[in-house]
């Protein structure tokens, strides 16, 4: 299965199941979102630039993408989706409201996606998540959790393979963005800098044991 990374918090996954689209954004973050289609959509919580939905367009499956927006266990045409409830902030979503942490089974690999997620995970979470292969976890800061919180995170998950999402770059809206962290930064703070990758390609049974960093280049217009 292929994991491309379309920029922000959006990434589609592709199986010989079907695609999953997850968090797709509007053009408020600074840059456009390629065109997409999908068998289903994954929407983290309902701000502009992750819910997009309408954007993204159907397959030869199915007309129109199975949108999944709420917690909760989903089998859409072989595809397995797993929704835990979170918050987007460090006060129980007093400051920002709720954000579901998706975990999609694809192709034998457990892809979890924290959305904005903005705190550390309870012991609860972390048993409701279980065992995942890759991480696709928020490192900003700002509006989720920050580099050093985000570690905090990753070690508490144990990923076979973390893919950091949610940072600042040169084309996001510096009103909207400014204060969320690079990508440099959390990289300075994780201590590991690999070249960045178009795609990323996985098989099951070939996964590394120990947690394994992979940057890839967002797909962007």
């Amino acid at each position: 299965m292929d994991i491309t990374y379309l920029g922000h918090s959006c990434f589609k996954l592709r199986g010989t199941d079907g695609t999953v689209v997850m968090d797709p954004y509007t053009d408020m973050v600074g840059f456009s979102l390629p065109t997409v289609s999908a068998d289903v959509v994954t929407v983290s919580h309902q701000h502009a630039d992750h819910n997009n939905v309408a954007v993204v367009g159907g397959t030869a499956r199915r007309d129109k993408p199975f949108v999944i927006t709420e917690p909760g266990e989903y089998e859409v045409g072989g595809i397995s989706v797993f929704g835990v409830p979170s918050f987007h902030d460090e006060h129980q979503g007093v400051e920002r409201g709720s954000n579901t942490m998706f975990t999609v089974l694809l192709d034998g690999v457990r892809i979890c996606h924290l959305g904005d997620l903005g705190h550390e995970l309870s012991p609860e979470q972390l048993e409701a998540i279980g065992e995942i292969d890759v991480l696709l976890c928020p490192v900003g800061g700002n509006f989720t959790v920050d580099p050093v919180t985000a570690i905090k995170v990753i070690q508490a998950l144990e990923p076979r393979i973390l893919v950091p999402m949610h940072y600042r770059t040169e084309l996001h809206k510096p009103e909207v963005f400014g204060d969320v962290k690079t990508l440099t930064e959390f990289i300075n703070e994780y201590g590991s800098n690999p070249a960045p990758v178009e795609k990323l390609t996985l098989e099951a049974h070939k996964l590394p044991e120990e947690t394994e960093l992979v940057i890839i280049q967002p797909q962007i217009k």
